[in-house]
Order: structure tokens, then C-alpha cells, then sequence
């Protein structure tokens, strides 16, 4: 199979994972990319999660996924995955401003942060352009 139909099948793939898993529980982790630049959604940017093992101190893949049209990747982690400890997000900007046509200067994003209580709803939002980014916890 060709690396671009392999490509199609795996965003198709995570797409029915995504779309079957919101409707069963929603995550209590979300995320929003905006393109400040261009003022749009920042759709097709693919990202993945992160674990911090406390014990060895080395990063575990979650999983991965691709934003929607809205720039959201809303099953990143189930309720019963979702534990305290230390996440990263990543976010990889540099292969969505190059199927953009343009280029960028942060090749990815990482963003790192810590979760106490992993009942409540966390949203990590990033805001983007070619040559900044900004994230909040928002809600």
C-alpha cells in the first residue's frame, strides 16, 4: 500500500476511534488549535500524548491524533486512563505549516503539565502562528 493511501486509511481509522469514543464518554482532556494567523481553526494537525513514568523519568506515547475541522482532537484519553501525574502534548506544527505552503519557525510544540485532580475537565488549548505560540488551561 502506498505511504499517501496509508496515510488516508490511518486519519480515517482515528477518526472512527475519535468519533465512536466521544460518543460513549467524553474526555476529561481536550484540546483547540487556532491559527492566529490566518484566524482559522487549525484543521489536520496531528499531535500526540504523553505519561511521565515517575519512577524512570521517560515520556509514554498515550496516543495520537489528528485535529478535526475545528481544530479540535476531542478523545485524546479516557476518564479511566486519566490519572494525576505529569502529561506532554505535541503538537507538530512544522508538517502542518508545510502542507500549508509555508513555513514556520517551531518545528513542534510541546506543552507539559501536571494534573492533580483527574476528576475535573482539563482543556489545553494552543494558539499559533508561523512565528509564536501562546496555551492557557482553559475550560
Amino acid at each position: 500500500m502506498s505511504t499517501r493511501l496509508q496515510h488516508i486509511k490511518d486519519h480515517i481509522w482515528a477518526a472512527n476511534q475519535c468519533a465512536e469514543m466521544s460518543i460513549s464518554t467524553p474526555s476529561p482532556l481536550t484540546t483547540h488549535v487556532l491559527n492566529t494567523g490566518h484566524g482559522t481553526p487549525a484543521a489536520s494537525m496531528g499531535l500526540s500524548l504523553h505519561f511521565l513514568d515517575p519512577t524512570s523519568m521517560t515520556w509514554n506515547l498515550l496516543t495520537t491524533g489528528t485535529t478535526n475541522n475545528d481544530g479540535r482532537c476531542p478523545c485524546l484519553i479516557t476518564r479511566e486512563a486519566f490519572i494525576p501525574g505529569a502529561y506532554k502534548m505535541r503538537f507538530e506544527t512544522g508538517q502542518y505549516w508545510e502542507a500549508l505552503g509555508e513555513t514556520c519557525f517551531y518545528p513542534y510544540v510541546e506543552i507539559v503539565f501536571t494534573i492533580t485532580d483527574a476528576s475535573q475537565k482539563f482543556h489545553v488549548p494552543l494558539l499559533l502562528s508561523r512565528f509564536s505560540y501562546s496555551t492557557y488551561r482553559g475550560s
